[in-house]
């Protein structure tokens, strides 16, 4: 069993879901994954034991998210940069971090978007439809762009952006 990109995504969204109630097809279109996609990855995160299966019912093992997030996800998933594109902000360009890290000189990092407001050097997001699924929920958007810091961002970026990942993992459980 291998993790993929779109394990954490899932992950993420359950997160973001908080403990209401939810349902393999409404995360499959909030995702814009297919239901498939989505199952496959709900048993890959139980085996890799980051979630928890109970009566039918999967929730984010808080803690071993938390680790893997911090110290592992950096090594995995190794996000590729580019050139100059419009695009949506992520990691310290994008809430809640750009209130806290000021931008040098250099273009802000972004998910490639020909729709984006933002010009900046390209970062590929966690999964293909990450920025799709973070433009309708800006919880989402905050936590893939917190990872997306710890993923590729500079030592200071990835304290804070782990300060405030513990945060909001904490809140969840």
């Amino acid at each position: 069993m291998i993790l993929k990109p779109q394990d954490i995504l899932f992950l993420l969204k359950l997160i973001s879901v908080g403990k209401k109630p939810w349902a393999f097809n409404k995360l499959a279109v909030d995702l814009h994954m297919s239901p498939s996609e989505v199952h496959a990855a709900a048993k890959r995160i139980v085996a890799a034991r980051l979630a928890i299966k109970s009566d039918d019912i999967i929730f984010p093992n808080i803690r071993n998210l938390e680790d893997f997030l911090l110290h592992g996800i950096q090594y995995v998933f190794v996000p590729e940069r580019g050139a100059l594109s419009r695009g949506m902000p992520t990691a310290y360009a994008a809430a809640p971090l750009d209130s806290s890290i000021v931008a040098g000189n250099e273009p802000p990092p972004v998910w490639p978007d020909p729709e984006g407001e933002v010009r900046g050097e390209s970062f590929s997001p966690l999964y293909k439809s990450a920025p799709m699924a973070a433009k309708t929920d800006p919880q989402l958007y905050q936590l893939l762009a917190l990872v997306d810091a710890i993923r590729g961002g500079r030592a200071r970026e990835r304290d804070i952006a782990a300060n405030e990942l513990k945060k909001r993992l904490k809140q969840y459980g």
